[in-house]
């Protein structure tokens, strides 16, 4: 086999496996610790006693040329005492490869409360959108190949994400179903691209100090990508601190893959799982949100010792008068 033969193949199978992950839609990072359960939860639109804009920046791997990018602008509110509404647009950029989304949710809330102030809400969300992903092959060189061209390929998609989710004073869980319809995508011959379902499962409890100016939140977060059968599981720790113009965050994530990868050291087979070590703080000064999140990857073979950067922006507006009898900082 010629050098050009073999480099072709290299490019071809390079070019397969980041389409598979550029085609996953909005990417799960740590953005919901940052106030923005909704991003990932449809059943989270509306769910706040104030109405909400978040906006996410995110660059990965400081230091190289071109790496990965990740906008994302969203908002829920509602609009009666049951129903609410909401819409997320993102932009994904990650080398050759880019998506650009949006969507919209429609959620429904039921209170079992004994009165307005107590919390026992069972929340369901639906959110339907379309996805453009494209491929730039401008830079590519064919040397005759069919499969290279000197453009660009797109392929626009619709899919749908549906969840629902429980809050009981301090107490919430939340179960999401992501892009439940098979794609074509760009790369419709890989079943991994095709079915880019992801299932979502959060757990988390708030617990107050005495003087209720402290309190600290653990959770879990499950995810499971049927398309490649991974799964991860994300723990969080994150604390509160209630002062005079709002409250101060921050906390500790880590996210850890229950499956092995296979990699090659020399001549000898190893394996090793994906981590993610995530701090973040962050501030609610008055109706106003900032937080900043870094990611650091620390498992051994890693593309870039360079970590993951993002910056959250937000308000709260139309706040209702009455706020929940507990400390449930998502919701109050």
């Amino acid at each position: 086999m010629k050098i050009k033969d073999i480099l072709l193949i290299g490019i071809f199978i390079v070019v397969s496996i980041h389409s598979n992950y550029a085609q996953e839609g909005l990417p799960i990072y740590s953005d919901y610790l940052t106030d923005n359960y909704y991003l990932i939860h449809p059943s989270m639109a509306g769910a706040s006693q104030c109405s909400q804009v978040r906006l996410t920046g995110r660059r990965n791997w400081v230091g190289e040329e071109d790496t990965p990018g990740l906008f994302t602008a969203a908002y829920n509110g509602r609009i009666n005492d049951q129903s609410a509404i909401g819409a997320t647009a993102y932009n994904d950029k990650n080398g050759f490869f880019s998506q650009t989304g949006g969507y919209l949710t429609y959620a429904h809330h039921l209170m079992f409360s004994r009165s307005e102030v107590d919390l026992n809400m069972l929340s369901f969300g639906l959110s339907a959108g379309v996805i453009q992903y494209r491929l730039d092959q401008s830079s590519f060189i064919p040397n005759g190949d069919p499969l290279i061209s000197s453009g660009s390929l797109s392929s626009a998609e619709f899919n749908i994400d549906f969840g629902m989710s429980y809050n009981l004073y301090n107490f919430y869980t939340h179960v999401t179903m992501k892009n439940v319809l098979e794609n074509s995508g760009i790369n419709s011959d890989l079943q991994p691209a095709t079915n880019l379902r992801n299932l979502l499962v959060s757990v988390g409890y708030v617990f107050e100090r005495g003087n209720k100016d402290w309190s600290f939140e653990p959770s879990l977060l499950y995810s499971y990508r049927d398309g490649v059968k991974q799964s991860s599981v994300d723990f969080n720790i994150k604390f509160y601190r209630n002062v005079s113009v709002g409250k101060i965050w921050g906390g500790l994530s880590y996210r850890t893959s229950l499956d092995d990868i296979d990699f090659v050291d020399g001549a000898e087979l190893k394996t090793q799982k994906l981590n993610y070590i995530t701090p973040f703080v962050g501030v609610n000064y008055g109706k106003y949100v900032f937080a900043y999140t870094y990611s650091y990857q620390s498992n051994p073979v890693t593309f870039n010792n360079g970590g993951f950067h993002q910056i959250t922006l937000g308000i709260d507006f139309s706040c209702r008068k009455k706020r929940y009898a507990c400390y449930c900082p998502a919701v109050n």
